[in-house]
């Protein structure tokens, strides 16, 4: 997709020199303003936030859910959430579909409605456990001290599902060493706000970079633990089936582990009635290896997929479809 569009876009150079050279023009003419963009968005940004912080999480929760919830199934990216839903799910009718793209807005509200909370949010306490916001199964509790404890490297993958800052928060509350990939925004205001706000709920944050795959192999080979977001379409990525159809899923977490010969580990949250979650561990994922014991890159990412399908399935609401998962 990327190659067919810079084809475009050098055939539209060749055949447009004049509207080439004046689209240069003006982008040089405007590159000194970019700071005060991004300074005016930033204000912007903040100004919001610092209204939605002393709400406090549970009512900036509901307040953004239920905007979002209302007015997001109007917005075009709800196009691609029907059309994806309607493929994966064949049999649910048009009542059922908009119900879960209503669901699909909401929850990305809340999310945005909880971010600036994050510190906050963690209440589980293992003396206590299940009495406030966080809830455990005693297995996924007993697999998070065990990771702490074995002095090894690990794999955590996750998806945009429900809160999915929340399983980095559990594993800096917990007390494992663990470095998390992220995407930066383009906007460097915005980016540092983010940052800023990671950083008082989650371990070392690692800025998602051609290079930046050197430094995630250092964290592993430290016998730290390593956390990857990866159910997003993935241009180069390896070919996956997902729903029953084709598409491309990022090899990471399989190379990764390849290389450094690591265990893999699915985490999600899962939203609960009340603005309450339950977090899940998965044991480790019994990933495919080739006839040299290796791990099979190819087969190990359609493994991982596969977990985030039933994930899916059994919470459709909770996964963010407004994403074009399918190319």
């Amino acid at each position: 997709m990327a190659s067919k569009r810079r084809l475009r876009f050098n055939y539209w150079v060749k055949s447009n020199p004049t509207r080439f050279r004046i689209w240069l023009a003006l982008t040089a003419a405007m590159r000194p303003f970019t700071w005060l963009r991004d300074l005016l968005v930033s204000l912007l940004v903040r100004g919001m936030i610092g209204i939605i912080r002393a709400l406090g999480p549970d009512r900036s929760s509901n307040l953004m859910g239920g905007i979002a919830r209302n007015i997001g199934p109007w917005l075009p990216n709800s196009k691609i959430a029907r059309t994806s839903l309607k493929a994966s799910f064949p049999d649910k009718s048009v009542e059922e579909i908009e119900a879960i793209v209503r669901g699909v807005w909401e929850n990305l509200g809340r999310v945005a409605g909880e971010f600036v909370h994050l510190p906050k949010m963690w209440d589980y306490d293992p003396a206590n456990p299940n009495t406030g916001r966080i809830e455990f199964s005693p297995r996924t509790a007993e697999l998070y001290n065990l990771l702490r404890d074995d002095g090894k490297p690990a794999i955590f993958v996750s998806a945009h599902f429900a809160n999915w800052e929340l399983p980095a928060v559990a594993a800096f509350a917990h007390g494992l060493d663990t470095a998390v990939v992220y995407k930066a925004p383009t906007n460097h205001g915005f980016a540092e706000l983010v940052r800023e706000t990671r950083t008082g709920a989650m371990a070392e944050l690692i800025n998602s970079a051609r290079h930046s795959v050197f430094t995630m192999t250092k964290v592993l080979q430290d016998g730290r633990h390593l956390g990857l977001v990866v159910d997003q379409h993935f241009t180069g990525g390896v070919p996956i089936t997902m729903f029953g159809r084709k598409t491309l899923a990022s090899p990471l977490p399989a190379r990764l582990a390849r290389n450094v010969d690591c265990p893999v580990h699915a985490v999600r949250a899962i939203r609960l009635p009340n603005n309450r979650f339950r977090m899940e561990l998965t044991e480790e994922l019994q990933l495919p290896r080739d006839a040299e014991g290796k791990v099979d890159i190819n087969a190990a990412t359609q493994k991982i997929s596969d977990v985030f399908e039933g994930w899916v399935r059994e919470y459709p609401e909770q996964w963010l479809w407004l994403h074009r998962r399918w190319r």
